[in-house]
């Protein structure tokens, strides 16, 4: 029975090394333990504070990126935008040019056209007169053969002068 029911001197003894634990857990050990839970909680509300700092930063980073990526595409749109401008220019330039060009070579076709047409109607000229006068010197002997023809026609031409005066 004595088991179930400490003596009392058990129960002194029991009582002074609990106090004397205590104090020197009060004395010696909670400052240390809260010292350190201190100590941890703070390494811990700086751990937070540095990834709310590296989250702020990234976040800035993230809108920052947006930023320039949204730039560079209103660039390579712009870019974009100026070099169809420029290749249209430069197709109209040349249509321009091709034009004008064309335009000239047929002006100088023309030109040559004319040239040709009027030496070609000068040779006809030049061939029908030659003719004419074949045919009129052909005439003219037939006509002719005798000295009394030839002198009548004398006459006649003189007297056509004459008149024309």
């Amino acid at each position: 029975m004595s088991l179930l029911t400490p003596d009392i001197g058990l129960i002194f003894w029991m009582l002074i090394a609990f106090g004397v634990v205590f104090f020197v857990l009060v004395k010696f050990g909670w400052p240390i333990i809260t010292q350190m839970v201190d100590e941890r909680k703070k390494y811990i509300d700086d751990s937070l504070e540095s990834a709310r700092q590296a989250n702020e930063k990234l976040a800035k980073i993230q809108e920052e990126s947006a930023a320039l990526l949204k730039q560079a595409r209103e660039q390579q749109s712009q870019i974009l935008a100026d070099a169809m401008e420029q290749r249209k220019q430069i197709v109209e330039k040349a249509q321009t040019e091709a034009t004008i060009a064309g335009q000239k070579i047929l002006e100088e076709a023309k030109q040559q056209i004319e040239v040709e047409k009027e030496d070609a109607i000068r040779d006809i000229r030049r061939q029908v007169g030659l003719l004419s006068v074949e045919i009129a010197e052909k005439v003219l002997r037939q006509s002719l053969k005798t000295d009394k023809d030839q002198m009548a026609m004398i006459d006649r031409l003189l007297d056509e002068m004459d008149n024309k005066k």
